[in-house]
This record gives structure tokens, C-alpha cells and sequence, in this order.
């Protein structure tokens, strides 16, 4: 059985999964007007989850994010049908989104999209979804 023991990898797992983890919530927030958004955003977080599984062992990350991956996910799938039902409320087809501008003390004029909570559901799912696959393809070795 693999013991997470090497020192090159907790080493560089320290810095790689932070960059990893900052460039997945630019491609998340970039998501609805370029390329990204929350499945690819989701797919680098759970990349490096996983790494950090992989450099520190599964009880020691446990420990530190004891996060239910399983709840995680549902919660996602919860908040993306919920913001394609609430054009529902507004007499629009399912999944239909809309956009404003807003004026924000520090930030200046921020365009904020419903487009954005479907993208942070399916970031939620696809991290909930990809990290139970493979603990649990992990587990079972």
C-alpha cells in the first residue's frame, strides 16, 4: 500500500495546490463571459484536492478540510436547479439568465449574472462528484 512519505511531493504540493486552487476560482468567475466556468473551475479544484490526498495521506486532509464531498455535490445540483427555476418566478423559460450592473464601494460598477450561481453549482457538483469517484476508487485498493 502507498504511505504518503515523500518530501519532494508535501513540498511542492504546499505551493501547486494554492496555485492551482486560485487559478480554478479565476476560471470560475471568468466563466460566463470567456472560456472556464464552474466545471473546469471544478475540475482544477478537485485536481488539487486530490494531490493534496496523494502528498499528505487521506486521516491528515480529513482532518484538516472535513468536508462531506457527497453533501457537497448535492448541495451544487440544489443550488444550479434552483437558479434555473427562478426564472420560473419571472415568467421565463427554464435556465433562462439575466445580468445587471451594480455599484460596489471598493470594486467600482461590477456586472453581476444568475448565470454565476448555475456556474457555482456545477462547481459544487463536479468537486463533490470527481473527489467521492476517486476516494472511493481509492479506498477500495
Amino acid at each position: 500500500m502507498y504511505k504518503a512519505n515523500d518530501l519532494i511531493l508535501r513540498t511542492t504540493t504546499s505551493l501547486i495546490a494554492f496555485i492551482l486552487l486560485g487559478f480554478a476560482i479565476y476560471l470560475l468567475l471568468a466563466g460566463h463571459n470567456a472560456p472556464g466556468g464552474g466545471f473546469i473551475g471544478g475540475l482544477v479544484t478537485a485536481a488539487a484536492i486530490i494531490l493534496m490526498y496523494m502528498a499528505y495521506g487521506i486521516k491528515l486532509v480529513d482532518n484538516y478540510i472535513p468536508i462531506n464531498y457527497r453533501t457537497l455535490a448535492l448541495i451544487g445540483l440544489l443550488i444550479a436547479v434552483l437558479s434555473g427555476i427562478g426564472s420560473f418566478l419571472f415568467n421565463e423559460p427554464f435556465l433562462s439568465h439575466t445580468y445587471d450592473y451594480f455599484q460596489f464601494p471598493i470594486f467600482g460598477e461590477v456586472e453581476l449574472a444568475t448565470a454565476m450561481l448555475f456556474d457555482v453549482g456545477v462547481y459544487f457538483t463536479v468537486v463533490g462528484v470527481t473527489v467521492t469517484i476517486i476516494l472511493n476508487i481509492a479506498n477500495d485498493q
